[in-house]
């Protein structure tokens, strides 16, 4: 969350002056097409997180069986 804290200081004229510039770069016809390979590349990397947060999961269900064998 502390990433984000610099959007604080941005007012209505700095992000729109952004926008422009961003348009100016792209173009109107590109925009979409970036919001859309941007959305699966969040998408991707969300799966990806939820895969290692299930292994990590695995991982300490097989320590809590290893250890219950022992007793």
């Amino acid at each position: 969350m502390t990433q984000l804290l610099f959007l604080q200081n941005l007012g209505a004229g700095e992000i729109i002056i952004i926008s422009l510039i961003v348009l100016l770069l792209f173009g109107g016809k590109k925009i979409p097409e970036l919001m859309h390979g941007i959305g699966k590349g969040v998408k991707s990397f969300k799966t990806g997180l939820n895969e290692v947060e299930k292994e990590i999961d695995n991982i300490g269900e097989i320590d809590v069986k290893k250890d219950e064998e022992k007793k």
